[in-house]
């Protein structure tokens, strides 16, 4: 089997498998198991393009021409293979945390859950590989609509309403800005395949540089950047294995690796660079770092507070894109996999809470550490990665972001990551703190011993096809910190300057 043939399967498993899905809809047990069974087939089609892909290959594939010039086309490079096997890997560990919240939170219309869930997976890989803008942008509209029932999914008036406002933004800013964009780049190089180095440089003229970096940087909705963030709070009534695709594997992941990719293969990294293009968005991406950090710390809602958190640390992604040198691009592309399993841990630890007490709330949760141990512990682990604490995966990628502000003579913004890493602190911190040490509603501090009310200790955790998943990405916060010399080795493979000619 080709390399070109593996990637293709890559892609389409996860939407194959939507219609062994919707026709085991009334056998739970096998229809929840051909989603877990799907997702490790797709991992394993993913990993097996990986040890190739490090040794230099570039599979490609190819589906149509649309018009002269312009394919529906795949093509893998390290930037997209490391979002694609993040978004794999981490969709096992969803779809078995899936079947535990779901059934114990007691979910109607699970079927089409796990469908519309499986073509998620699918646009993101298809975002992951496309070869160029058009195959980018056709796969972004898909994760776009295949996401929306998944956040209108308790069909309650305000989770309706979460979910048009979650549309609203992403398909308003795809289609007077992202396309826009492309379109100007179509206009202007004559082509929209993603090439080291970018193709604009001798093309655009350096004055419009800027205006062409805001309608993507506007347009990749998906981004999260202020002021077009507010569709990911919105999304938060959706169920929490929703919030983990949109937080973790799929949405916002798709939407930083886009910029990411625009400001690697379609601008350049050296165009940036000597033309100041990204001089504002560094500034924006700052503001947005803090000011997101801010409002989560006023939220009480647990997922809310997450869901802030997340507009803070997406800009991250959007800062290592702005700062235009290689430093910036590695700690950016790092991030999106040390905020992946951090971010995931903590919303499934929202989801596994909710399951077993059904309390959203973080000024409910005093107490509740002795009763859910593993649960909390776990959702520590991921609050010090996510601060970036070694050691913590996420300590990283904010020491190559604050590298790459060095390189770039932001001082400035070094100060604004260490500003942001203490508001990680006041936000995140206080959780398990209330849970582990607050005395319970009700109950006196001087009770806290063991042997006060050992019945009001009793061990209540989540279900373990809930608890199982937030180990494993838990452990995988701290793994992550020891194996980060050979994603830097895989990163520094990023292409940043042109190819030379032969």
């Amino acid at each position: 089997m080709t390399h070109g043939t593996i990637l293709l399967l890559a892609i389409f498993i996860p939407a194959g498998v939507t219609l062994l899905i919707a026709a085991l809809g009334s056998r739970p047990d096998l229809r929840d198991g051909a989603s877990v069974l799907a997702s490790i087939a797709t991992f394993i089609a993913v990993m097996t393009l990986l040890g190739p892909v490090m040794e230099g290959a570039r599979p490609e594939a190819a589906l149509f021409e649309v018009m002269p010039g312009l394919l529906l086309a795949f093509s893998i490079e390290p930037l997209g293979m490391l979002f694609a096997v993040v978004a794999s890997g981490l969709w096992i560990v969803t779809a078995i945390y899936s079947i535990g919240y779901m059934r114990g939170a007691g979910e109607k219309k699970q079927t089409r859950f796990y469908i519309c869930f499986a073509i998620a997976i699918s646009g993101a890989l298809g975002i992951a590989f496309s070869a160029n803008l058009f195959t980018l942008f056709v796969f972004y509209e898909i994760l776009t609509i295949s996401t929306y029932p998944l956040v209108a999914h308790k069909e309650t008036p305000e989770a309706r309403a979460g979910a048009r406002t979650y549309l609203a933004i992403l398909m308003t800013t795809s289609i007077a800005f992202l396309l826009v964009g492309i379109v100007w780049v179509w206009n202007i190089a004559g082509t929209l395949d993603f090439q080291a180095g970018g193709i604009l440089d001798g093309k655009l003229d350096p004055a419009f540089a800027p205006f062409l970096l805001a309608l993507f940087a506007f347009g990749i909705g998906k981004a999260a950047l202020m002021p077009f963030h507010r569709w990911l709070p919105a999304a938060m009534v959706a169920p929490t294995p929703v919030s983990a695709l949109l937080h973790a594997v799929a949405v916002v992941k798709a939407g930083v690796f886009t910029m990411l990719k625009v400001g690697t293969y379609i601008f350049g990294v050296g165009f940036l660079s000597k033309t100041g293009a990204s001089d504002w968005l560094i500034w924006l991406a700052a503001a947005s770092i803090l000011i997101a950090s801010i409002v989560a710390l006023t939220k009480d809602d647990l997922k809310a507070r997450l869901a802030y958190s997340t507009v803070s640390q997406l800009s991250y992604i959007t800062l290592g894109v702005a700062l235009a040198n290689q430093m910036g691009v590695i700690g950016g592309s790092m991030h999106i996999a040390t905020h992946a399993v951090g971010k995931i841990t903590l919303f499934m630890c929202a989801g596994a809470i909710y399951v077993a007490s059904h309390k959203t709330k973080i000024s409910e949760l005093d107490g509740l550490g002795r009763k859910m141990p593993i649960t909390f512990i776990a959702f520590t682990i991921a609050a010090l990665s996510i601060i970036g604490l070694p050691p913590m995966a996420g300590s990283w990628s904010k020491w190559y972001l604050m590298m790459g502000a060095a390189d770039a003579g932001q001082l400035a913004i070094i100060g604004v990551l260490m500003l942001s890493s203490l508001l990680n602190v006041a936000y995140l911190l206080p959780i398990p703190a209330r849970a582990f040490f607050a005395a319970p509603a009700g109950r006196p501090a001087h009770s806290l011993g063991a042997a006060a009310n050992p019945e009001a200790d009793r061990i209540e955790e989540a279900p373990l096809l809930c608890l199982v998943p937030i180990c494993i990405t838990a452990v995988g916060c701290i793994l992550l910190f020891f194996a980060v010399g050979g994603l830097y080795d895989f990163l520094l493979h990023i292409p940043i300057l042109p190819e030379a000619a032969p």
